[in-house]
């Protein structure tokens, strides 16, 4: 599975969170624990917010360790929220447009996990991109079509609900084409203001996440796995959770459940 971090807080420089600490994202990319796929070199993204309502984006096919590229811009680019995302691919090709973040105006959304027999559905996955949103399809991922279901349903308004209603769409077809596990996520996006994250599975397996609030930082890394081994304040986000977190370091917790929207559309 892939491995992800994100952040919210006072500015601080991307490579706090992707590079520097002892298990740094770039670190899990090739020695994740918390995860069967302990390399993850399928490609890598990251997405950030300064100046303007989009986020920055940079995405590419190489494994995160060996690109120099990544390397300096984070060492130079600060941010006050970012995400960034190693790929590890459940079937679909390496390429740019599959690399997580995606990005749609002022949305960044980056997925770990998988829709269980995806492929057998796909076309009925497609169909439920609504029109309007379909040119923004440059992939071929699972995840970038939740993401566009999410929008069409109303992310803007209502980022929880809209989520539930994309992730029950998916979850309904993988029951009736597909295979199991139906569905294991952890999600992390944003509107530039607020961080969203959510953790959910269909068994008992939903990817790990965890969150950390940092007094000398100011802000919250929102991650796969924790960063420092020897920080004993990391929280485990727990299966079937919608998580809020705000630059001030307010955060809230909903419930996920993607069922309601199943039984809201039968």
């Amino acid at each position: 599975m892939c491995r992800w971090a994100a952040y919210i807080g006072q500015p601080i420089f991307l490579e706090d969170i992707v590079s520097r600490p002892r298990h740094s994202l770039i670190h899990q990319s090739h020695c994740a624990t918390q995860c069967p796929t302990a390399i993850n070199a399928d490609g890598f993204g990251v997405a950030w917010y300064a100046h303007r309502p989009e986020p920055g984006l940079y995405r590419d096919v190489m494994p995160a360790w060996s690109d120099p590229n990544l390397k300096a811009l984070t060492a130079q680019v600060k941010s006050r929220l970012f995400l960034a995302h190693v790929r590890a691919s459940t079937g679909t090709a390496t390429s740019r447009n599959n690399c997580h973040p995606f990005a749609v105006g002022r949305w960044s959304f980056m997925h770990n996990g998988q829709i269980g027999g995806y492929d057998a559905f796909r076309r009925d996955a497609e169909m439920a991109i609504p029109e309007a949103l379909y040119p923004q399809r440059k992939g071929a991922t699972d995840s970038e079509a939740l993401f566009l279901m999410a929008l069409g349903a109303g992310l803007a308004d209502n980022p929880r609900a809209a989520l539930e209603r994309a992730t029950a769409r998916l979850e309904r077809l993988s029951r009736e084409k597909g295979a199991a596990p139906h569905v294991r996520l952890t999600c992390a996006l944003s509107d530039g203001q607020k961080l969203y994250a959510v953790r959910y599975a269909t068994d008992d397996l939903a990817p790990t996440l965890w969150h950390r609030w940092s007094d000398s930082r100011a802000g919250r890394a929102v991650v796969s796995e924790p960063l420092e081994t020897d920080e004993p304040d990391w929280q485990e986000i727990p299966a079937g959770a919608f998580c809020t977190f705000e630059a001030d370091g307010a955060m809230q917790i909903d419930p996920f459940d993607p069922a309601r929207a199943m039984d809201a559309a039968a």
